[in-house]
């Protein structure tokens, strides 16, 4: 082997480099996606979740005594919050796939030399900055109704990373089991808006029969909310910590079944 092709054989640093640039590529390709259409998918869910406070705030507001130092209305905006960074970080990553499944430009994706690690992460990450845009102007669209008190930031931001990456990583899963837009659809409809209206958004358990409780307990999405909700007042009907355990654990479990179907290929080489 000639000297100039030893020179040139150590590539080492610029392939690991080139397969950085492609994970850049379609985290930025699936960010854009999303902003080029901001009006639809960040601007629309704001005002969305501003009609739902102005609506229940305006009949519910001097009915319902959650907290005993807390206004209905301040015990919304986090709930609502929440609800719009679960519910956006899930639609992100499962339209699209599925966009990319019937249009048959997901074939572009799979022949990039980029690992399925590389690909789950883009997905999950770009998914999670559009729950955290809309969760991010949803409380600062909903601030002027009323003020929480912020009490713990961090947890706020835990909760509200941890939720979006769940819901980002359930999105990805169902995109990739989804082959059509209806079924997408309907775990949407079925799976995705029942857990979260029944997961305290509205209310606290603590106002509901026992056998409901119960159930709610089960439901994932109620510790996320529950969590955040401490976050802003000190105050939740189940430990923080608590809370975040059972996020953590939750994403774990859907990040090693969503890593498990790409690296197989599942319903995407077809």
């Amino acid at each position: 082997m000639s000297a100039i092709a030893q020179e040139r054989l150590p590539a080492e640093a610029p392939v690991y480099g080139g397969s950085m640039t492609g994970f850049r590529t379609l985290f930025f390709k699936e960010a854009l996606r999303f902003w080029k259409v901001s009006f639809q998918t960040v601007a629309a869910p704001v005002l969305t979740s501003l009609l739902y406070l102005m609506i229940f705030a305006h009949v519910l507001e001097g009915h319902v005594k959650v907290y005993d130092r807390i206004s209905y209305t301040a015990f919304l905006i986090p709930g609502l919050m929440m609800m719009s960074v679960l519910q956006n970080s899930f639609a992100n990553s499962v339209s699209s796939l599925i966009q990319s499944k019937v249009s048959g430009n997901l074939v572009f994706v799979l022949l990039t030399p980029l690992s399925h690690r590389e690909i789950f992460a883009a997905y999950v990450l770009a998914s999670m900055m559009r729950g955290m845009m809309v969760g991010s102007g949803v409380l600062l669209a909903t601030l002027w109704f009323g003020w929480p008190e912020f009490a713990a930031p961090l947890w706020i931001m835990a909760f509200a990373l941890g939720g979006s990456a769940v819901l980002a990583t359930l999105g990805l899963i169902a995109g990739i089991w989804a082959e059509k837009f209806e079924q997408s659809s309907a775990f949407q409809n079925f799976v995705i808006m029942p857990s979260t209206f029944l997961s305290g958004v509205f209310y606290s358990i603590h106002s509901l029969p026992p056998f409901w409780q119960t159930v709610s307990h089960f439901n994932p999405f109620f510790y996320m909310i529950d969590g955040c909700r401490y976050g802003f007042f000190g105050a939740s009907d189940v430990s923080p910590w608590i809370s975040l355990a059972i996020v953590l654990v939750t994403f774990l479990a859907l990040a090693t079944l969503a890593l498990e179907m790409l690296r197989r290929g599942y319903k995407m080489r077809h």
